[in-house]
């Protein structure tokens, strides 16, 4: 539904604004001789075909003050994700430099990184989580992100082919940056995941939206984790999105090396993987207060 959206959008500034239709061209060669992936194309295009047609102008004609006072329009006005701005900010930049324009990089302004730590769910959180479903569909979904920690769109994308029962695998195909990997299949979600195959019958993809031929929509899949947390009586600042954080900390806390486990997340760089261990209750590494060493308790 959202490349649906974006191409509608990208078709409509194509349509509207003198200059796009060759510029976007260029930019999905760019994008495409990069190795960058079709939703990296999608969503830069996306941004750019909005801020083309707020100015009925692509925006390598703007000036600073156009591009900044539209940035700003973004954040107080409409309040778009942080991700769209983003997108947005990226996008920019990459159509920039693509023109060789960089002395307007140089004036963009400066995206702060969010230095929050991922909010993790204990072991005891995640088993009552997993109980509390009253739907089969839904308690398979949210044991299968949390035991591969899988992205929102990994498990969307999951076709019934890329399961191997025999083997004990998953496939993931194309994800971020553009590549496959392959990663284990729990044997007791085995399991439970050739039960929910025998009672649901899904045809393509594993998990089917209101049509029996297309996947899960991300918003489906939001619904259930938030309604899946209130029957279970969590009150953490929990997402779909917790339950892959959940899944590196554990598996660091299992004993599991930096290395073995980014490759399993799919990161391009161990420094994004690395976050976990700020998390992680390591064995020998155990954190306590001075305060306990003052007044040492009585065994």
């Amino acid at each position: 539904m959202e490349n649906i959206k974006s191409s509608r959008i990208i078709d409509q500034a194509k349509n509207e604004v003198n200059g796009f239709v060759s510029m976007f061209e260029r930019l999905e060669q760019k994008v495409m001789l990069g190795g960058l992936s079709n939703s990296t194309l999608l969503n830069y295009g996306r941004c750019i075909a909005k801020i083309s047609l707020h100015f009925k102008s692509i925006p390598i004609h703007l000036d600073e003050e156009q591009i900044n006072g539209y940035l700003q329009h973004l954040l107080l006005g409409q309040k778009p994700s942080r991700s769209y701005f983003k997108h947005t900010f990226y996008g920019l930049r990459f159509l920039f430099r693509m023109h060789d324009l960089e002395d307007r990089i140089i004036k963009l302004p400066t995206i702060k990184r969010d230095n929050k730590l991922p909010v993790v769910l204990s072991t005891q959180e995640c088993k009552t989580l997993f109980a509390a479903g009253r739907i089969l569909k839904h308690r398979i979904l949210l044991c299968l992100i949390y035991s591969a920690g899988l992205r929102s769109k990994e498990v969307r994308n999951l076709r019934l082919t890329d399961v191997d029962f025999d083997r004990l695998t998953i496939h993931i195909r194309q994800t971020k940056y553009n590549k496959d990997r392959y990663l284990p299949l729990s044997p007791l979600l085995a399991i439970g995941l050739r039960k929910y195959i025998a009672a649901y019958n899904p045809k393509c993809f594993l998990f089917n939206g209101k049509d029996i031929a297309s996947r899960l929509s991300a918003k489906g899949l939001q619904w259930i984790m938030r309604e899946t947390l209130k029957l279970a009586g969590i009150n953490k600042e929990a997402t779909l999105h917790t339950l892959r954080h959940s899944y590196a900390t554990h598996l660091l806390e299992y004993g599991m090396d930096v290395d073995t486990l980014r490759q399993l997340l799919g990161h391009e760089h161990l420094s994004t993987t690395l976050i976990y261990l700020h998390v992680a209750r390591l064995q020998g590494s155990h954190r306590y207060s001075p305060f306990d060493k003052l007044y040492p308790t009585q065994s």
